[in-house]
Order: C-alpha cells, then structure tokens, then sequence
C-alpha cells in the first residue's frame, strides 16, 4: 500500500520538495520539483501534493519563512516540523534537493527532532502575547533613555521621585518639554504625597532654565514615544483579554498560583493551550519547556543533570514566576526555596520551582482544578488582600470575578 512523504527544504525565494513512497523502507524514489515562495506558487505546491497523494509532509524550521507554507498545506495533509539542528549535513555536502531527501529518510527513521507547532488560533494567542512582551521590552529601555537623558541635562528629578513615570513626575517633564523654564512653577505640579519639600524639587529643576529649545523638542520626542507605548499595550491588553474570554475560567484558577498573575496567566496559556492537550503528563510539559533535570549518560553514569533547551518564551515566565513565588509567605514554593538553597544555590534553587510550577501548571489546566496551598495556611487578611489584587487586574483587563469558596472536589 502506498504512503507517500514530502520534504520541503524551505528558503526565502524558493522550496526544494521531494516525494517518496515510504511502504517499502530503504527504497526510496524520490520525485523533485522546485516551487517559488509566493502565495501562487505555494499553491501549485498544495495541488501537487494533493493530486500525488501524500499523507505527510516535513520541513525544516527555517528562521520564519517556513511559516507561510505550514499555513497554505495546513488541513491538506500532516505536518512535520524540524529542528534544523537534527537534519544538519556533513560540511561541504549541504544541497537543496538532497537536503530535502534527508528530512524524509530521518522522519521515517524518527530521527528529527520535531517542534510544537499549535493550531491557528492558538499561534494568534502568541503572536498577540509575544507582541506585548515586546513592547514591555521597549517601554523599559525607552524609560530608561529617558532617565538618562534628563541625568545628562542636569535634571535630577530621579533623585526625589520614587517613580520618574508616575504622575508626578510625567506633569513636571511634560511642562519642561512645553517650555516652562521656572523651576518652581514645575515643582509646584508634583502631588501632594511626594515626599521631597519645594526647594529640593526647586533645586533638581535648577537647569530647566537653561533648557534650550532644542533639548525641549528632544524631551517631547521621549515622552510622545512613550504615550505611544503605553496606548499600544493598552489596545493588546484588551485584545488578548477579548480572544481569551472563552478561557476565562483557566485564566482565573492559573492566576491564583502564587508567584502567577493574570498577565502571566495568558501568557501561559497562548504558549500551552488552555487545556494543554498536546503534552499527556506533567513531565513531557517540563522536558519540552526544558525546565527538568537533563542527563548525559555514558557507561551507566550520568556526568551532567544540567537541563535541557526548551521554550524560551516559557522558560522565561516560569523564571519570573519563581522569582516571585519564592516571596510568597507559607507557600509551598518558598518551602521548598528554603529547603535547596543552601544545597544547590539560589539559580538552581530558582530552576527547582519553577519545575514544580510548571507541572502545577499542567495539573491546574489539564484537570481543571483550582490551587490549593498545601503549605502553612495564610491568614484571613492575606487571602483577602490577594482576592482584591486579583479582581481589580481582572476588571482592569475586562474580566469579572466573583470570589467563592473552593470545595474539596475541586481542588488540586
């Protein structure tokens, strides 16, 4: 009975792909054709694997080029991708077609590493939270631009403001960047609950006078730079909270894990999925994440338990997860900190809970259940203190909560 593979080496002008019946292991016959990168090319690609039969197709993941050929064969056959690093060729043999070929014979021989690629809807879930991710990125080294900057101008606002970005402290630069040049009509715009006096604002402002127009307009650049950001991420925080409105439920009951919020709850969530159905146990979850302990083993001895690469994006949110839940009084996760750290020291200790996070993750959105704390059990004023953090960041983000007790059958 035929079976017949296609392996597509992908580039950014160009697709080499080959075909061969795969029923007869160690006689391959491969068929070649070359195709454009186009949409009207991929689509003769699409017709011709369908019209020769081919059950599967396999491809390496090429930078981002990739991407619009899984999306044009996406539902015609079953998709493979490959970690390019496992389908490399001997120096100086590296060829298009034959490239293509090998994809096929080390599939068929389950010697490719394959990725996690998730279904349309969920690839949209990344594109949004990663967009984010990186506009949070952008808004800290703008911020701190702009701190240097005002350093370098001679303005020391820094020096008595908690937060440059607050209130404050976004009045008295936006009146600097109008051109205001006394510095006590700036010092008077700072709220009331600044802890520095008059004269120390007067005295950081004392250059505003000297602040040429120049400076001024560079000032206004910085600052509109900023408002753009910040309206930026409010528009992503609404879309991400629209399309995960159906998930709600799994958003909340991640959101309750000490060290998760609900922002880093979506991020999970557009990472894994919501019911993380492609990972069957806890333990494929944390190898693909790369947060369990590796092993390289030779002569029955293990030399190395450093953990494996995985998600970077993942590896990331546990991380800062961790970083938190450590902090987080009677938890279990702070136990555990407490109990390795002296053991292994604080970034293998780190690593520790966020593996124990990551298969809480799994447990929390596979089962459906919520999280119960198994360590000392905090007072009534810290749960409710945690219940109004919780539900004001949820309405913040257009969701609604309504706290209620958790019965035994549905916890974790």
């Amino acid at each position: 009975m035929e079976y017949r593979i296609a392996g597509i080496d992908v580039h950014k002008k160009m697709l080499a792909v080959v075909i061969a019946d795969v029923a007869k292991p160690g006689e391959y016959r491969f068929e070649r054709r070359k195709f454009g990168a186009g949409d009207a090319e991929m689509r003769l690609l699409a017709d011709w694997l369908l019209e020769q039969g081919v059950k599967e197709a396999v491809m390496e993941s090429t930078a981002q080029y990739w991407r619009p050929v899984w999306h044009t064969l996406e539902g015609k056959c079953q998709l493979h991708l490959a970690q390019a690093q496992s389908n490399r060729a001997p120096k100086g043999r590296k060829r298009d077609f034959d490239d293509a070929e090998r994809l096929v014979r080390r599939h068929v021989s389950q010697e490719l590493f394959l990725s996690f690629v998730p279904d349309t809807e969920q690839r949209l879930w990344r594109t949004m939270t990663r967009t984010k991710l990186q506009l949070t990125r952008d808004r800290v080294r703008l911020r701190n631009q702009l701190e240097g900057y005002l350093e370098e101008s001679q303005i020391k606002l820094t020096s008595h403001l908690s937060d440059l970005f607050g209130l404050s402290g976004r009045r008295m630069m936006r009146a600097l960047a109008e051109g205001v040049t006394d510095a006590a009509q700036i010092a008077v715009l700072a709220d009331g609950r600044v802890e520095a006096t008059p004269a120390e604002l007067e005295d950081a402002l004392r250059a505003a006078a000297t602040f040429t127009p120049l400076r001024r307009q560079i000032l206004k650049l910085f600052l509109e730079r900023l408002d753009l950001i910040d309206s930026q991420m409010d528009v992503m925080d609404k879309n991400i909270a629209q399309v995960l409105r159906e998930h709600q439920d799994a958003v909340v009951r991640l959101g309750e894990v000490p060290g998760l919020g609900v922002d880093s709850a979506q991020q999970i969530i557009a990472e894994i999925g919501p019911k993380v159905a492609n990972f069957p146990s806890a333990g494929q979850l944390a190898s693909w994440v790369g947060c369990s302990p590796g092993r390289e083993e030779s002569a029955e001895v293990s030399k190395s338990d450093r953990s494996p690469k995985g998600s970077r994006f993942m590896r990331r949110i546990l991380n800062q997860a961790a970083n938190c839940a450590v902090k987080a009084k009677g938890s279990v996760f702070q136990d555990l900190y407490r109990r390795v750290v002296s053991r292994l020291g604080h970034k293998k200790a780190i690593w520790a809970v966020a593996h124990k996070l990551c298969r809480i993750t799994w447990k929390i959105l596979h089962d459906g259940v919520h999280y119960e704390e198994r360590a000392a059990q905090p007072n009534a004023e810290t749960i409710r203190r945690r219940i109004g953090k919780l539900s004001r960041e949820l309405r913040r983000l257009g969701y609604s909560l309504q706290p209620t007790p958790v019965t035994e059958a549905g916890t974790a």
